[in-house]
């Protein structure tokens, strides 16, 4: 068993676990909170539709069955290779993950602008392994959401407070941004984030002692863009290579762009695996 699926159990079983209990403690004044109509809620069997379509019956274009219907089928994930961590004391800095196993990394920034509703149970069926690069103050105002998405077996990882540029400005600044939202980030999920991306991308040698002294093990770019359903490309190769970093955000699109990702990542022969399971 790979440590991704184990990390999608054990989580399954921690949330069944506190459902119970919270079922049967709690009294006639505890409620259950809502999740609001864009924070949509796991099926009971996640990894089918409550409802399975006829087998004669083609999903409608744009829905659920049918996103999972067009994600191609991948070759088995090697098991992980962790890249080894120079002790220097500040966070190691990739564009693409240094590997020559035949796998991407698809992450998603930011949280605050949009929230698809299906993207919880989209990662779920397919299987997709995420790393979300979260600002701390939409973690924490649709902590809901995110909380669905690392069920089905997203991470967590640290994007600062505010999304500001962090070039150029003064150590005590980059800490506050980053360890603010790590401290909130390990509150919100349990987990302090051991990876950051800095807004921009713009970062310099402050940045990789604070990343650091604030937890961070590597502070990463990307390789690739994914927007609106389309992928664009940062190296003249135009294809996706091993080790390479796939960005997209929280944004309308994100179901097509998550596509769009998976597609071209089973183009290029690889198969997509979380970046955690490589930096430890």
């Amino acid at each position: 068993m790979s440590a991704t699926s184990a990390r999608r159990i054990l989580a399954v079983v921690t949330l069944l676990a506190l459902l119970v209990l919270s079922a049967c403690t709690a009294g006639p004044a505890l409620h259950v909170r809502r999740i609001a109509t864009d924070q949509p809620a796991l099926s009971a069997s996640p990894t089918a539709p409550s409802t399975p379509p006829s087998p004669t019956t083609k999903p409608a274009p744009g829905s659920l069955d049918w996103y999972v219907s067009q994600v191609p089928t991948f070759p088995e994930a090697p098991p992980p290779q962790p890249v080894p961590l120079p002790a220097t004391g500040v966070a190691q800095f990739w564009h693409r993950l240094p590997t020559d196993q035949k796998v991407a990394f698809i992450t998603i920034d930011d949280g605050g602008l949009a929230r698809p509703p299906e993207v919880a149970d989209f990662i779920w069926r397919a299987h997709i392994p995420v790393t979300m690069f979260l600002n701390s103050p939409a973690a924490e105002e649709h902590d809901v959401y995110f909380r669905q998405i690392v069920v089905a077996g997203g991470v967590v990882e640290n994007h600062t407070i505010t999304h500001t540029s962090l070039a150029g400005r003064s150590y005590d600044r980059q800490r506050h941004e980053i360890c603010g939202a790590a401290d909130k980030l390990e509150a919100l999920f349990g987990k302090r984030p051991t990876l950051f991306r800095p807004p921009f991308g713009e970062h310099d040698a402050t940045t990789l002692r604070a990343a650091h002294d604030c937890g961070a093990k590597a502070v990463f770019h990307w390789t690739e863009t994914v927007h609106e359903g389309k992928v664009r490309y940062q190296t003249p190769e135009k294809v996706v290579q091993p080790g390479d970093v796939l960005l997209m955000h929280f944004r309308p699109a994100l179901m097509d762009d998550l596509l769009a990702a998976l597609k071209a990542i089973h183009r290029a022969g690889l198969t997509p695996a979380l970046l955690e399971d490589y930096v430890r």
